[in-house]
């Protein structure tokens, strides 16, 4: 099982990269719409929203099916979101504002969504760059807690996400749902992990360590 998970892995790398051909197709064909930089904008954005998701979503499928497949897969996934959200900011950047710094810093101080979207942005950044499995030897401890960030960069891009979208908002309230979902169930996870542990102390050591010296 472990070797065909493996064997699938080119595979997914290809279709990961099918949202971009299809957003270059667009572009090629013009079928962006009439407003066509937030069209750019929001696709891109969307992807790395739902790549976030599935990297997120990982962890609660192996607890429930108990198969460990997908455990590679995690940093790939991850990977993919940093690079759509790479593209989201790059589109801002380059497409829209032509690198005009000045404009581009009025735009981020008078619009309080592009902070949440910054914040998420360097979060992933971090977590991208230091995926590897040399930074994880060289942090160490630091690693995991590093990457415990994700879930701020989640809760960021909600935010993000939220308040620049005008007028249907389904799509929005769906990620909401799903990032509600992913949080309680590790919530709910952690609790239990806990009184397990409680569980698990020995109550003759307890009362072994409560006796004066």
């Amino acid at each position: 099982m472990i070797m065909q998970v493996s064997n699938l892995r080119p595979f997914t790398v290809a279709a990961c990269l099918i949202p971009l051909l299809w957003v270059i197709f667009d572009i090629a064909f013009d079928n962006l719409g009439p407003n066509q930089m937030q069209a750019l904008h929001i696709r891109l954005g969307d992807w790395a929203l739902r790549f976030l998701w599935i990297t997120l979503a990982i962890t609660p499928v192996q607890t429930v099916t108990k198969w460990r497949g997908m455990s590679e897969y995690r940093q790939l996934f991850g990977l993919y979101a940093f690079f759509y959200a790479s593209l989201h900011v790059m589109a801002y950047l380059a497409v829209d504002h032509v690198f005009a710094w000045r404009i581009i810093g009025i735009d981020i101080i008078e619009s309080s969504y592009i902070w949440f979207g910054l914040l998420a942005y360097i979060i992933v950044f971090s977590l991208g760059i230091t995926s590897s499995k040399a930074s994880k030897k060289l942090m160490g401890k630091s690693w995991k807690k590093l990457h415990r960030f994700i879930y701020t960069a989640a809760g960021a891009a909600m935010i993000h996400y939220f308040w620049q979208l005008k007028g249907n908002l389904a799509e929005p309230l769906f990620y909401l749902l799903i990032i509600v979902m992913l949080l309680g169930f590790r919530i709910v996870m952690w609790f239990k992990n806990k009184q397990l542990s409680q569980m698990m102390i020995p109550k003759g050591r307890i009362a072994i360590d409560t006796e004066p010296d």
